[in-house]
């Protein structure tokens, strides 16, 4: 039907330690879906945050639709992300009592034109994790080149 779109948030796998991850629906206008199926989106900086047990996206870059006339969105607003109420209060839980964060990882539409927002509930990294964690990046890209050369 139409081209999946796949945005992914590159960095919050190396700042962040992903504890569980969730697939949530986004609230969104006209134009911001039309942006969105272009692949003109940002996640990099943005987070979640609870408001009144509802959990918004928050510093979500969707560029302004092109052939929006005076009703465009705003690149830059918060957008209510749409869970099960279950799934709500144990994220809720969390980020209250073991102080961890929720961070989205990847926008995509899935079969049928709808725009997902994959978030994952996280904890943050300190310097040598992140130096580990590149460590065993380069050794397993030398153990793939290595397998590579003599197969």
């Amino acid at each position: 039907m139409l081209k999946t779109v796949n945005i992914l948030n590159k960095r919050a796998r190396f700042d962040y330690e992903i504890i569980d991850t969730y697939t949530a629906g986004i609230v969104l206008s006209g134009t911001e879906i039309k942006s969105i199926r272009l692949g003109k989106a940002n996640i990099t900086e943005s987070f979640c945050e609870f408001s009144n047990l509802e959990l918004f996206a928050i510093n979500t870059y969707i560029e302004e639709y092109s052939f929006g006339n005076q009703f465009n969105h705003k690149s830059r607003s918060e957008r209510k992300l749409l869970l099960n109420k279950k799934e709500l209060k144990s994220l809720h839980k969390s980020v209250q009592a073991k102080g961890l964060t929720i961070v989205p990882l990847k926008l995509f539409t899935n079969e049928k034109g709808l725009a997902k927002l994959q978030i994952g509930l996280c904890k943050g990294k300190k310097n040598y994790d992140k130096r580990e964690s590149l460590k065993e990046q380069d050794t397993k890209r030398d153990l793939d080149r290595i397998k590579k050369a003599y197969n």
